[in-house]
């Protein structure tokens, strides 16, 4: 009795074993399959961030030579802006000068026809005022007024009195006399009319 009982324990010992073994195996066959795709995974995964460095540095590379052109396009412009105030500066009298030529050479007419042997008086006065007459056509077309205030209110805005004298034939305050003629150029006063007020 007591041999059939230790047989029957032996037994079911190596029965416990072999199940034992057989649920490692099994466990080992289920274990192995998923390490092995987390390592494929892991090799993709891999590959996967190589290939976003690679997209990230021609992104960025991008934006470095777009970033460089826009730079160069500023400092082009910063350039072109300075070289046309400089023009402007340079020549900003150019059409004024280019409408005065003709003054120019109405006054070396002028002096050339004085000094001929058949010159009058008659003929440099009519001269020198088509002169005159062409250098006020100038200052005008450029923004430049000329003022003469005779018989007008005095302003001081605009006037500057130089004396009061009594006058029967006009008002208190006009003027009377202007010594020298006042400009105005483009609204602003460059020079006052020098003139003389009545009291």
């Amino acid at each position: 009795m007591s041999q059939q009982q230790d047989k029957a324990e032996n037994q079911s010992e190596d029965d416990h074993n072999l199940a034992t073994e057989a649920g490692e195996e099994a466990h080992l066959e289920d274990v192995v399959p998923h390490a092995e795709a987390q390592g494929e995974n892991a090799a993709e995964g891999g590959e996967s961030v190589e290939a976003q460095l690679a997209n990230a540095q021609a992104t960025i590379k991008d934006y470095w030579e777009q970033m460089m052109r826009l730079r160069a396009e500023i400092e082009n412009n910063r350039k072109r802006a300075e070289r046309d105030i400089e023009n402007a500066h340079k020549y900003a009298l150019k059409n004024f000068v280019e409408n005065l030529l003709p003054v120019v050479d109405s006054l070396e007419m002028g002096q050339a026809a004085a000094a001929s042997d058949n010159a009058t008086l008659e003929s440099i006065r009519e001269g020198s005022e088509l002169t005159m007459n062409m250098l006020m056509q100038v200052l005008e077309r450029n923004g430049l007024q000329q003022l003469n205030p005779l018989g007008e209110k005095f302003d001081p805005e605009q006037h500057q009195a130089i004396s009061m004298v009594e006058s029967a034939d006009a008002e208190s305050n006009s003027i009377v006399e202007v010594m020298q003629k006042g400009f105005v150029l483009n609204d602003r006063l460059i020079r006052p009319a020098m003139v003389v007020v009545a009291k």
